[in-house]
């Protein structure tokens, strides 16, 4: 059995019918929340994975081993080479969960996307509702395909963009800057997670800390979201996401896209970079 999506996001119960699917990879990208950890410090018979599971480790694996900032996205090489590995084809289609609910899994998304893979898409609800669920779950991860996959890379220019686009950007009126952090780490009045960045903001960009554009552990409804992206951009204007690191932008990306707008961008540096010390211009108004 073949399938397809038509949205980059499914359902705890779409993944459950589709398990058998030929064509059907499933990724773990869960990636500890800044600040709380490594997630190699949890013991082993604490994780557990969805059935079949491979991981896709974009912090340490799936990155640019040549940048000093957090799993920066790698070459098309060294991305098509670990999507090989992961038996991942080009008629693959993808779900990408996480053990939050939806946090790192939509960076996953966004990466395949960017290097011009369609069927891709998060699972809303991730690892826990999978588990509210009472779903079938296995402590180990899939072992390496047999075969490796057929998938190449055709990078899609945009979809990630550096802080040269980002200066030009906070001046262009067709463009809006919105960054995922909280409030208080947008206005400088709360100390980054990261030690050695600046407080505040770019000048020019909005703030819309990424929890606000979910419920609970999922993604919130089109409408709602449609509603909260109007109140701050209007539809045919360019996006450009930033957060501390390029992961939480991700979800406003996700969530952009559901919301129907369609000219998207990632700050891949994100405030690692652009709050590092330094002449980029930062503002705490």
């Amino acid at each position: 059995m073949q399938i397809q999506i038509d949205s980059p996001l499914v359902s705890v119960q779409w993944l459950k019918e589709n398990l058998a699917a030929e064509n059907l990879v499933v990724l773990d990208a869960s990636v500890p929340p800044v600040g709380s950890g490594s997630a190699e410090t949890a013991s082993a018979a604490d994780r557990v994975y969805l059935p079949g599971a491979r991981r896709f480790d974009y912090d340490k694996e799936v990155c640019d081993p040549n940048s000093s900032l957090p799993h920066m996205m790698p070459s098309p090489e060294l991305f098509t080479d670990a999507a090989q590995k992961l038996g991942i084809n080009q008629d693959s289609v993808i779900v990408a969960y996480d053990d939050e609910g939806i946090y790192a899994s939509p960076r996953a998304w966004w990466m395949f996307r960017a290097m011009g893979h369609q069927q891709v898409a998060v699972l809303d609800g991730g690892l826990p509702v999978w588990k509210e669920q009472g779903f079938e779950v296995s402590d180990s991860l899939a072992g390496e395909p047999e075969q490796p996959g057929n998938f190449t890379a055709y990078p899609n220019a945009g979809f990630f963009c550096d802080s040269d686009r980002v200066k030009e950007a906070l001046e262009d009126a067709e463009c809006c800057l919105l960054d995922a952090r909280s409030k208080g780490r947008f206005h400088g009045v709360e100390p980054e997670p990261r030690t050695g960045l600046r407080g505040g903001h770019m000048p020019n960009a909005k703030n819309l800390p990424f929890p606000e554009v979910l419920d609970g552990h999922f993604m919130k409804s089109a409408q709602q979201l449609k509603f909260i992206f109007t109140e701050l951009s209007p539809p045919e204007k360019k996006l450009i996401f930033s957060c501390g690191s390029g992961l939480t932008a991700c979800i406003l990306t996700l969530a952009a896209e559901l919301a129907g707008y369609k000219d998207l961008s990632v700050y891949d540096g994100s405030w690692c970079e652009w709050g590092a010390p330094g002449n980029l211009p930062v503002i705490t108004d």
